[in-house]
């Protein structure tokens, strides 16, 4: 899966609404978030309330809000009226509460710029406890991007602040959140359990149904990890029926795309697909960018699997657009930086501070002042200097990461199309030179009347029977180290000793086409479900072709020459269910197998040519 994992949103106790209402939280240990969130839009937008209520309501609307425009819509307005009165609590949720609504639009630079802002009033007007969330959301943010250990610094940060506040409910998002690191980032799912353990006790003790619904998936996440589904699926079915009834939809389409993960690894592909996609959609409704490219990503990777090429680059390319979009690196560089400059300022005031003293006990002594004000100042400059070098090699080791994942992952699409030695000329040389082969066997396949048989069929079972038959076809290819041409309609075409060089190219491809005819045996035999039945006919030949690339817009890998010809002729003059060959196959393959000569038959712009059945295998004698 992907390398992509969420982040329990934040919770903070908030004071009572004096509106007859009972207490709100950020999101009720009841269950009740967006359903409390539509009933104070309907009171604010009515303007039955008191003006001295105004900050409670904005500030409970944009907590409770799980539409994060709506939530950052609330938030500005929140900061906007909290700065009119000069109410430093208020201004420090307003920052909260638009920070969560960045991370939840994906917009990961503008939330840590509202955190960063959040904190440096918490810090100064020593509010500890909105000052342990903030560190929280910071640390989530840094997960988000992979810094795992300035993560795990401000995680650390939190822990003491919100365990003196007894905030039961955050200090439980923290465990939740170091769990999450240590099941998606560092692979250890036995240890995440044991935090996520912890976290869920503390939930359930309060009744705390968005924390379960979060705990039950990633709980759920880690048996995926460990190779246990089947719990995998139970908790993770569990969290997604709790999410809808709280109406929150990002961790939902998070935990479909790794339901489709489930369903590829045990095989089945609709539900695979079917996940994915409604992953898709649900964050397309919602405008959650983030997850709108990890769908994208997820129905790449599938249809990668399936040897659907066109498709899987076609959602690569929509993945890519969303992801430049939402991890914009040079801007999320930027606020990091700012927050090192902000750490900075912190450590240049103590400095300035101490200098004060130093300058108060050291008035008489002007030259020792200086040095001493001077060596810290070059100590500073020296410390930036090292930092901001350190930051920029961080930043060119991650993008030549990235710059090498996407080669890996073109080439890989690349060889799906192309054998490996036309792929790497072509890569090289920006074209691909023909190549004559002299001796290399070609094998036809034709469905008896499937454009009549065909015709009764729905346009979804039609494709499914032909892919069915196709990819069969193509596993046995793979097995006796031939390879595919092309399809055409209901033809398929494959060739043995193209690239490979093996001797024994025509005996591997009669063996093949044995197990081609055992295919569609099977199929008639065991009557299954959607697949069509069909009659084939086989044809071989042997000779030289020429092999090479046409078009410069999808390219395609073909050859040609008299030998292919004469193929297709065998498979016209073939019947059903039955291996006709001409007489250069023959000559590669009479002493392995028992063969039927035919007699001379005639064929189309070749005259008479000699034909053969091949009836069975011979018998090996020890």
């Amino acid at each position: 899966m992907s390398t992509r994992f969420f982040r329990i949103r934040l919770f903070k106790i908030k004071a009572c609404l004096t509106l007859g209402f009972f207490c709100f939280f950020a999101i009720s240990i009841y269950g009740q978030n967006q359903v409390i969130a539509d009933s104070l839009e309907l009171i604010y937008h009515s303007g039955r309330f008191a003006e001295k209520d105004r900050l409670q309501l904005l500030s409970d609307l944009a907590e409770f809000h799980s539409d994060p425009e709506k939530k950052l819509q609330y938030g500005d307005e929140l900061l906007r009226r909290a700065k009119a009165t000069d109410s430093t609590e208020r201004i420090i949720e307003a920052y909260q509460e638009r920070g969560s609504a960045f991370r939840l639009k994906g917009d990961h630079s503008h939330a840590l710029e509202s955190f960063l802002a959040g904190v440096k009033i918490a810090d100064k007007q020593k509010n500890k406890g909105d000052l342990g969330i903030l560190y929280l959301n910071i640390g989530i943010l840094y997960a988000r991007r992979g810094d795992d250990q300035k993560a795990i610094f401000n995680y650390q940060n939190a822990i003491p602040i919100l365990k003196a506040e007894n905030d039961s409910t955050n200090f439980a998002a923290v465990l939740e959140n170091l769990g999450d690191l240590y099941n998606l980032k560092l692979a250890k799912p036995d240890s995440a359990l044991l935090f996520f353990k912890q976290s869920g006790d503390i939930y359930r003790a309060l009744g705390y149904k968005t924390g379960i619904a979060y705990n039950l998936g990633n709980v759920g996440l880690a048996y995926a990890l460990k190779g246990e589904n089947e719990l995998a699926e139970k908790n993770i079915n569990q969290a997604t029926v709790m999410l809808e009834e709280l109406g929150d939809n990002y961790p939902i389409s998070v935990y479909l795309t790794f339901m489709s993960d489930i369903y590829a690894d045990k095989g089945d592909w609709p539900s695979a697909f079917g996940f994915a996609q409604k992953s898709l959609d649900l964050a397309k409704q919602h405008g959650l960018k983030e997850q709108i490219g990890d769908a994208y990503l997820k129905l790449s990777e599938l249809y990668e699997k399936r040897g659907n090429t066109s498709e899987a680059l076609k959602y690569f390319q929509n993945y890519i657009t969303y992801r430049d979009s939402v991890n914009n690196i040079e801007k999320v560089r930027e606020m990091a930086n700012l927050r090192a400059d902000f750490e900075v300022s912190q450590a240049q005031t103590e400095v300035d501070l101490l200098q004060k003293e130093s300058e108060i006990q050291l008035l008489k002594d002007k030259r020792q002042r200086i040095i001493i004000y001077a060596t810290i100042l070059a100590l500073v400059f020296i410390f930036v200097l090292l930092f901001f070098l350190y930051r920029r090699y961080s930043f060119v080791k991650e993008t030549n990461t990235i710059i090498e994942e996407e080669k890996n992952r073109s080439d890989s699409l690349l060889l799906n199309i192309l054998p490996k030695e036309t792929a790497q000329e072509l890569k090289e040389t920006g074209q691909v030179e023909a190549k004559k082969f002299e001796s290399i066997t070609v094998l036809f396949t034709d469905f008896k009347d499937f454009t009549r048989s065909s015709a009764d069929l729905s346009p979804e079972n039609l494709v499914r029977s032909v892919d069915y038959y196709f990819s069969r076809f193509d596993e046995v290819m793979e097995k006796h180290g031939l390879e595919k041409i092309k399809t055409m309609g209901d033809a398929y075409m494959c060739t043995g000793g193209l690239h490979l060089n093996t001797e024994d190219h025509a005996i591997r491809m009669v063996h093949a086409a044995f197990e081609i005819i055992q295919i569609t045996e099977e199929v008639k035999i065991n009557d299954q479900d959607n697949i069509m039945p069909y009659e084939i006919r086989i044809g071989i030949n042997t000779g030289p072709v020429v092999a090479g690339v046409v078009g410069t817009q999808k390219f395609a890998y073909d050859i040609w020459g008299d030998t292919v010809n004469v193929a297709a002729r065998m498979e016209t003059n073939s019947e059903t269910g039955k291996i006709n060959i001409s007489e250069n196959t023959y000559e590669l393959i009479k002493d392995e197998f028992e063969c039927e000569y035919r007699g001379k038959m005639k064929v189309k712009n070749k005259g008479m040519m000699k034909m053969y059945y091949v009836n069975k295998p011979k018998l090996q004698v020890a």
